[in-house]
């Protein structure tokens, strides 16, 4: 009886091959389904990330930073939010400033202005790993033309609208896309207008359910310099202090928007500037056909000389960095920070992996930024003049400074600073200790030695 049961239920070969394939086409779809919710998981674990930069805007020109002219409280209320970072670089002018923050590799291999069509962007990176990506403003790495394989549509980014240049002129062309679309003399109203570009972004152009990384990329305080009717003589700064005012105003507005869109816990927003001031006499007293008060005197604090020098007016810039519940909110790091680490940073929180054909001189700032750790890059190259390392800062004799900042009395000499104890580089150090100044001066080298594959990064 017991065999002919188990005869009774044994189930035929056709039984069996339709239950096999039942049970592989539910198996099937359940790991369909898995793939989906992790993919959904990891997507949702990507911040977004908005970077606003500004031109020519210095160290001491922010009330957190210092500033007791200006008023920002959009700005100072976002460093109560976030991380204020007090040794973070940028570079020296405009153009080699961008083309850093774009590739994560220094101007000496980014080129500035003329950073060619094969470098590759955080842009490049971001969108193939599934980032909305899009420009608003001035980008300056296409030698200013419209040069389609160098514009932002080449270099990553699906939309773009803003100029292609500076406005030295008191003028500038717009380009939406490749697309050349106006063109305008009213510097008062570009503050505005980039804002509401990027607003636009956000409520119209973008599909929500990615990611997104937009760079807004002001052309202000860049001389010509102008504020709107609304600002223009309202501040106790005369004409640049309005300037910087309405930035403030104009970046709470694209703040308030990303609030109101329910974008903030997710998004990683960063706040920087391109470069020092132009606080030099030489510069001033030089420029002509300037609109009256349009020639700005920006701040860099505590800090040595200003836009186009190696000092640290020249490099050193405000940064704060918000992401609510990740970054820690009302700390203050002075860990040496620079735009050249965007791209290996946004590498470890987006998930790709940096161009591994190219010397990448950005490092992985994530445990910096999270709060994990205290300490940050251990050096920081100053193209053609010096390094930094630690607290230490070397300047070669025959540093390189743009005309307008070089300082007629400085000794072509070795220079050596401690900055911990001397931010303001007021004390050369260099023959007290030679040992230092050539380890520095090796490092240096180092660093500006070949383009082939880079070490791990460039922490000792």
């Amino acid at each position: 009886m017991h065999v002919q049961m188990k005869e009774q239920i044994k189930p035929q070969p056709a039984t069996l091959i339709f239950l096999n394939r039942c049970f592989l086409h539910r198996w099937m779809i359940l790991k369909v389904l898995l793939v989906l919710v992790s993919a959904t998981a990891s997507a949702a674990e990507k911040p977004n990330i908005l970077i606003i930069f500004t031109d020519d805007q210095g160290y001491g020109d922010v009330g957190c930073y210092g500033s007791a002219l200006n008023k920002t409280p959009r700005l100072d209320q976002l460093a109560v939010e976030g991380t204020r970072f007090t040794s973070f670089y940028s570079q020296t002018v405009c153009g080699p400033s961008r083309s850093a923050l774009l590739t994560g590799r220094h101007p000496i291999r980014s080129k500035g202005w003329g950073m060619p069509a094969s470098e590759i962007t955080f842009a490049e990176k971001l969108r193939d790993a599934g980032y909305q990506t899009a420009c608003i403003g001035k980008w300056d790495v296409s030698n200013r033309k419209p040069i389609i394989e160098r514009m932002p549509n080449a270099q990553g980014f699906e939309y773009y609208f803003g100029t292609l240049g500076a406005n030295d002129g008191g003028g500038v062309t717009f380009h939406e896309n490749n697309e050349k679309v106006g063109s305008t003399r009213d510097m008062g109203s570009l503050t505005t207008l980039y804002t509401n570009k990027a607003i636009d972004y956000l409520e119209n152009r973008r599909d929500s359910g990615k990611p997104f990384v937009l760079y807004v990329a002001h052309t202000m305080m860049h001389t010509i310099i102008d504020a709107s009717e609304r600002f223009r003589g309202k501040s106790e700064g005369d004409l640049y202090g309005d300037v910087v005012e309405e930035f403030d105003y104009e970046t709470g507005r694209l703040l308030d928007t990303v609030d109101e869109l329910g974008l903030r816990e997710n998004t990683l927003v960063i706040y920087t500037s391109d470069n020092g001031p132009w606080n030099q006499d030489k510069y001033t007293k030089k420029k002509k056909g300037h609109p009256e008060g349009s020639i700005f005197w920006g701040d860099a604090g505590p800090l040595r000389n200003g836009k186009g020098s190696p000092y640290e007016g020249g490099y050193r810039l405000p940064c704060i960095v918000r992401w609510p519940d990740k970054v820690p909110a009302g700390r203050t790091s002075d860990a040496i920070f620079a735009t050249i680490d965007f791209m290996p940073t946004f590498a470890a929180l987006a998930g790709f992996t940096p161009p591994a054909d190219r010397y990448i001189d950005g490092i992985n700032q994530t445990q910096l930024l999270l709060g994990k750790q205290e300490s940050g890059r251990d050096q920081f190259y100053f193209q053609g003049a010096g390094i930094r390392l630690g607290k230490w800062k070397y300047l070669k004799p025959k540093a390189f400074f743009y005309g307008y900042a070089v300082e007629d009395d400085r000794q072509k000499v070795d220079e050596l600073y401690d900055l911990e104890n001397d931010i303001g580089e007021t004390t050369n150090l260099a023959l007290k200790h030679p040992q230092k100044v050539t380890e520095l001066k090796e490092l240096m080298i180092s660093v500006e030695g070949s383009d082939r594959l880079r070490p791990a990064d460039s922490r000792r």
